[in-house]
């Protein structure tokens, strides 16, 4: 069977495609409805009140739905053909093959929309309102060849197709409803105005070229497949005499042949028959046969077979072919040097050049000379015995040798009695010791190693880092040999040498954010610091030397003392033109220090959620900026405006338009949006040219170090060097807890991030209190959530621990959050009360009896949905804000108000950042999850600058559930920043170990 009918495509139309950047988590439903919040997002009005229209016009059809994927065709009425849509729940990524340019189109929304209808109703995939035809494909046995015919199948059974699908689809003959293919219309366009029956080669061929896309094929009532690659006939070596004999037969795979030029293949696969791509003489010679003496076998060997191998397959059945030869047996030494190791490869062949290897007990050929070597096992062994013994290696095996083992190997290979290739052994020699050497030249920057005693020898920097880095004592030389390093001297500074190293540019310059680590440096070795320094030396001074800023003259704040200092450091680095990451714990004004030290023209990139709350807080603080929004489906830039606002959706579709602009300032609010540095909308955001750039974030470091790597490289390009050797010499180190790592990074780092928390600078913030509620889950809860337990947990635990597949246990983590918070939630279970919702009333009722507000978060709109009943039943007025919810500035103020409702629900995603809801003091958390920065986020919506009253934050949690082992977690998950940005001198990610302690 070929790879074509092993793989044959469900569509020969091309996907067009628009992928989103990967999120963390899975699950069906969940990620269902995250994705169709994100297609409506993307998606302009119009477009989607078209969706909405055919999806409540039945037009949407659930083809097949899969563990990463849901697969829907969509009709309308002025399509021929029903369009293919792919949606990818887990990547958030959708397709649709109708080449049409916007985002998203009308079929996608449609799709979007039913699919959510289907889930909403307890249903795998949307059914249209009435039943739907397809084409199905009939092939007959006919005395002349294959006849073809198409049928329509409805409901299990099938009726003659005798007009055109046209004529059907656009109503001048009465049929059903069809569900046509881009298969079912090149069919017709091939068929052109004879409609079934027998057809001539030419046109079958072109008949089926067609049909390999299709899926309801058959002949004389079995199914069978298509395969547009043709099939005919082979060529056969075989022995004969003391020669050979060349001939054609049928391709073996072939079981029946038509007159019409049709085949019938093993696996019932249908495939076009044609005679080989042959002149007409190889075409008589091999239908008759044509021998070939032993005196033609070169011949033979090097040429016909060749030559017909590229047009058509040859089968060689000959037992002695080719021939072989007695060659020389010996041990050849391969040796070559491979950066700074030595590298030796001992090998076992035949033959002088060599024409055959030993590998592992089997004969390989090298070259292109076919002759086979005549073996001697015996001395074969004796070979290998000798090679163990002298040099301690095995043959076929590469071994890399470095320092002083390479110096050593290089002397036994000398003296070795095999034989030796290569000039490998050359440059493996001991030398004196290195000694450094520091060059500073205004901002270029250079350290170089020579030996001692006057040598002019030297060895790369890179070089004897990378020993260092290795464990290793020796490093090689640019002109040969190898020389031990100063390894104590390295051992002080080999680390920040490493770091101004990988910061230097092309020329060996240091960008200005490198400069106060040299001035570090030059202090420890006694030498002057690099004129330049002077300026920025409050950034290493505890930004207590900080110039007082000039205020704008339109500023219209009373700012905190810790804010003053904030715009001090902001404005400091501003002049330096060098990039900030204003980390001050959420609610403590990052935004206002920002406003007040804006200057030219201005980006500020923004989640869609706090757009609105940036345009109020510069007209309220900063009036005479003017302000334009750049979002929604007519955007357009406003050259004349000071501030310009945009979400990060709209920096990734626009990144060339936006790129394009002169900036004076870049701002990214919630900047761990770009913590991906090979998302989508990070590669925008790494384009936009600014003279100040300003990332604002309460939790820069969520799970992973590489996502603080991501924003000072926006901020600071070169301040951590490359990616990889971020990952290798500091995130790797300090998830290792390599002593000082973190430390270092924190020094690196420091004069680039303001971080200060609530309880520091502002003690006048009432108190937060955290509690835990407790509830107890039912025996019906109990069963589903123990049958959760078992139906997933034993095999997805076992191929965990052997490397298993990850998203296999997150799939499992998320079934058992959910049969712990509502059995209904759990796909295939139904119920109408839940243990933790009962107890989020009781809390409630208890709240807003005695005149409280409270926040209710959860990270499934699905969960909200099921309380919105019991509060309605309970008499609790309440708001909702998640994904869907278009005026958020309003229902933001609704609440906000004396006389708002007490309750406002809100979903993690859409109210978890970014929003000021200080008429709250109770906040309820109904699902834990191991990230606590994203529970913290949605506390501190109420935590925050403006809040006079104590606030309680209560998670629910069920006993003897995941939930509890998530709390644990949930601790070790706050090193994580610590790390990075405070007293911690560990990091932590979601690891494997992680998932195993929460399942297990």
């Amino acid at each position: 069977m070929t790879s074509e009918e092993k793989n044959l495509p469900h569509s020969g139309v091309p996907l067009r495609t628009n992928a989103l950047p990967p999120r963390g988590g899975w699950g069906e439903k969940d990620h269902m409805q995250e994705l169709f919040e994100a297609i409506r997002e993307s998606c302009s009005r119009a477009t989607w009140s078209r969706g909405v229209e055919l999806a409540r016009a039945g037009a949407v059809l659930g083809e097949r739905a899969g563990n990463d994927q849901v697969i829907c065709r969509v009709t309308t009425p002025a399509e021929k053909v029903a369009r293919t849509v792919v949606l990818a729940v887990d990547d958030e990524d959708w397709s649709c093959d109708c080449h049409v340019a916007d985002d998203v189109c009308i079929h996608v929304a449609a799709a979007a929309i039913a699919m959510r209808r289907a889930n909403e109703a307890g249903e795998a995939l949307p059914a249209p309102k009435v039943s739907v035809a397809r084409v199905g494909y009939r092939l007959e046995r006919t005395t002349a060849g294959l006849g073809i015919d198409r049928v329509l199948v409805k409901d299990g059974s099938e009726a003659p197709l005798a007009t055109s699908l046209a004529a059907i689809t656009s109503g001048r003959v009465e049929g059903p409803q069809i569900l046509t293919t881009p298969v079912d219309l090149a069919f017709e366009v091939a068929l052109g105005t004879k409609r079934r029956g027998w057809f001539p080669r030419e046109v079958m061929h072109a008949l089926l070229e067609t049909l390999a896309g299709a899926d309801d094929v058959r002949l004389d009532g079995t199914p069978v497949r298509v395969a547009k690659a043709r099939v005919g006939m082979v060529a056969v070596v075989e022995d004969q005499g003391d020669g050979f004999f060349l001939r054609m037969e049928k391709d073996p795979a072939i079981r029946e042949i038509f007159p019409n030029g049709i085949a019938r293949c093993d696996g019932d696969v249908i495939r076009p028959f044609g005679e080989p791509p042959l002149t007409a003489r190889e075409l008589a010679e091999l239908r008759n046969g044509r021998p070939f003496p032993a005196s033609q076998l070169v011949e033979l060997v090097t040429r016909v077979v060749p030559s017909l191998q590229e047009r058509i397959d040859v089968h060689i059945r000959s037992k002695r072919f080719p021939r072989t030869s007695k060659q020389r047996l010996r041990m050849l030494v391969q040796t070559e040097q491979k950066g700074d190791a030595l590298v030796v490869f001992p090998t076992v062949v035949y033959g002088d050049p060599p024409v055959a290897r030993v590998d592992g007990g089997n004969l390989t050929l090298l070259g292109d000379d076919p002759v086979i070597p005549l073996r001697n096992e015996e001395a074969e062994g004796r070979l290998v015995r000798q090679l163990q013994s002298d040099l301690g290696l095995a043959p076929g095996k590469k071994a890399l040798f470095r320092g002083e083992e390479a110096v050593a190997m290089a002397d036994r290979v000398r003296s070795f009695s095999g034989d030796v290739d290569g000039k490998g052994l050359e440059n493996f020699f001991l030398a004196p010791r290195l000694v450094p050497q520091l060059a500073v030249n205004g901002n270029a920057f250079d350290v170089s190693f020579t030996t001692a005693g006057g040598g002019r020898d030297r060895a790369d920097a890179a070089a004897v880092l990378r020993a260092w880095q290795d464990g290793s004592a020796f490093a090689p030389l640019i002109g040969g040999g190898i020389a031990p390093i100063p390894t104590d001297w390295l051992e002080k500074f080999g680390n920040r040498i490493a770091d101004l190293l990988a910061a230097r540019d092309g020329s060996g310059e240091l960008p200005a954010c490198a400069i106060p680590d040299l001035a570090r440096l030059c202090d420890d070795l006694d030498q002057p610091p690099p004129p330049q320094f002077d300026r920025l030396r409050p950034l290493l001074e505890d930004f207590s030397g900080l110039p007082s800023p000039a205020y704008p003259q339109d500023l219209r704040a009373e700012l905190r003392a810790y804010q003053k200092q904030g715009v001090a450091w902001l404005s400091f680095l501003q002049e330096a033109g060098l990039g900030a990451l204003l980390a001050d714990d959420m609610g403590l004004g990052k935004t206002l220090q920002t406003i007040s030290t804006i200057r030219g023209r201005t980006l500020v990139v923004a989640p869609t959620s706090v757009i609105h709350n940036w345009s109020n807080e510069i007209a309220r603080f900063r009036p005479s900026l003017r302000v334009a929004v750049f979002h929604g489906p007519q955007r357009s830039l406003d050259p004349d405006a000071d501030v310009v606002l945009t979400t990060y959706a709209i920096l990734r579709l626009d990144t060339e338009l936006l790129a394009a602009q002169k900036w004076e300032t870049v701002v990214l609010d919630e900047a761990q949006a770009i913590k991906n540095p090979d998302s989508q909308v990070a590669q925008a955001a790494f384009q936009l040219p600014a003279r100040f750039r300003v990332c604002l974030s309460g939790t820069p470091v969520e799970n992973r170090l590489e996502e603080l790597w991501s924003q000072l490289h926006f901020l600071n390009r070169g301040l951590l060097g490359g990616r990889k050797d971020f990952q290798e010499r500091y995130a790797k180190a300090i998830a290792g807890g390599v002593p000082g790592a973190a430390e270092r990074l924190r020094a690196r780092i420091k004069p680039f991030v303001l971080r200060r928390m609530k309880r520091e600078v502002a003690p006048e913030l009432p108190p937060r209190t955290d509690i835990v509620l407790r509830c107890t889950l039912s025996e019906s809860e109990r069963k589903v959530y123990d049958a959760v337990r078992a139906s997933t947990l034993q095999d997805v635990v076992q191929q965990l621990q052997k490397g298993g597949n990850v998203l296999a246990a997150l799939e499992a983590l998320l079934r058992l959050r959910q049969a712990a918070c509502h059995a209904g939630l759990v796909p295939g279970q139904r119920a109408d009360h839940s243990s933790k919702v009962e107890l989020l009333l009781e809390q409630l009722d208890e709240a807003v009896a005695e005149g409280h507000k409270a926040l209710v978060f959860s990270q499934w709109t699905s969960l909200l949905d099921r309380v919105e009943p019991h509060l309605k039943k309970a008499g609790i007025d309440f708001l909702r804000l998640d994904g869907s919810t278009v005026d958020r500035g309003g229902v933001v103020d609704a609440f906000q108000r004396e006389d708002g409702p007490p309750v406002l629900l809100l979903s993690l995603k859409a109210g978890g950042t970014g929003l000021n809801l200080t008429a709250a003091d109770h906040v309820f958390l109904l699902d834990p999850w191991w990230n606590p920065a994203v529970e913290d986020q949605a506390a501190d919506r109420a935590h925050r600058i403006g809040q006079d009253k104590p606030v309680l934050v209560h998670r629910l949690v069920a006993e003897d559930t995941v939930e509890e082992r998530i709390l644990a977690l949930q601790d070790r998950k706050r090193a994580l920043a610590e790390a990075a940005l405070g007293a911690g001198d560990q990091a932590l990610a979601l690891t494997r170990e992680d998932l195993l302690g929460l399942l297990e």
